[in-house]
């Protein structure tokens, strides 16, 4: 799989998990999204495997990661909610 298929495959996963109700920390969103409304943040390919993390336009703080595991022909899907962003100012060096 190149990673023009895997980012597609990766954007369907996300959408499917949100509009179809499986978002087990928001039951279903109340906002159905489309492939446009994902956009990958970070994309990786090492040998035969990928790995992508991704997000939406929506303001829900889920992030996902999708892994594609070409030995074995698998997907793997995790889903993630930002719950909080803390700052820690470190001293001079």
């Amino acid at each position: 799989m190149d990673n023009k298929e895997f980012v597609e495959l990766c954007k369907e996963k996300v959408v499917d998990y949100n509009n179809n109700g499986i978002n087990v920390t928001n039951t279903k969103s109340s906002v159905a999204i489309t492939t446009d409304s994902v956009y990958v943040v970070w994309l990786n390919r090492t040998l035969q495997n990928n790995k992508a993390l991704l997000s939406t336009t929506i303001e829900d703080g889920m992030y996902y990661e999708v892994t594609y595991n070409g030995d074995k022909n698998e997907l793997y899907f995790d889903a993630y909610k930002h719950v909080e962003n803390v700052e820690f100012e470190l001293g001079d060096n």
